[in-house]
């Protein structure tokens, strides 16, 4: 009897790295890739390659009306723009969260996700049973998961990615954060946020008189 690939239980962050590491070892052994080619990838993930990338799309949306309209018309073009784009992000399409509607970017197939401004996915986004429970119970997912409980009056809208079009989300600008300039909005914006599990940071403003 062949087993379930969704009975599989799901590794630990440790197993992973460690199965990880154990890869990458033999791979340098045989001459696959380098040990600098390795940092290297790792470089382009943690600094030109993600969420900061998304971030910085949205807080040009949220300050620049006509770039917004350009974004939510045709995702992909409007970030190339900003020299956003490449493997993964060749069809994006951005969808708006507003006071009554929230939008969640899923992969029911596989994890098709969209790199350039999401960077690599995390692994729940993965996991089988995120992949099945948010279409099913959106509401529960986020409330129970991940800390995000939303009221009854806001619809939940579930989209599901593919490899051939990829979604992901605008979040409503945070209050009290009108005088703020891209840069520091950019800081706000969470990837999870990006996703529709959570919702950006809130602005911190100083205690009076401090």
């Amino acid at each position: 009897m062949t087993a379930n690939p969704t009975d599989t239980p799901l590794r630990t962050q440790e197993e992973i790295a460690a199965r990880v590491k154990a890869l990458e070892s033999v791979l340098i052994e045989k001459g696959v890739v380098t040990t600098k080619a390795v940092d290297r990838l790792v470089e382009v993930y943690e600094n030109e390659v993600g969420p900061q990338l998304g971030a910085k799309v949205v807080a040009k949306a949220w300050t620049d009306p006509e770039f917004k309209a350009r974004l939510l018309a045709d995702a992909s073009a409007a970030c190339r723009e900003l020299g956003i784009g490449g493997l993964q992000g060749e069809e994006m399409v951005v969808v708006e969260n507003t006071d009554t509607v929230q939008h969640v970017i899923v992969c029911t197939l596989c994890s098709c996700y969209p790199w350039p401004v999401l960077g690599l996915p995390p692994n729940w986004y993965k996991a089988p049973p995120f992949r099945a429970r948010i279409v099913r119970e959106p509401r529960k997912v986020l409330a129970e998961d991940f800390g995000y409980p939303l009221p009854d009056s806001v619809e939940i809208r579930v989209w599901d990615s593919s490899s051939e079009l990829r979604y992901w989300v605008l979040p409503q600008r945070p209050a009290g954060s009108e005088h703020l300039s891209e840069e520091p909005l950019a800081a706000l914006v969470t990837r999870d946020s990006m996703i529709g599990v959570g919702a950006p940071k809130p602005v911190v403003t100083e205690a009076a008189g401090a």
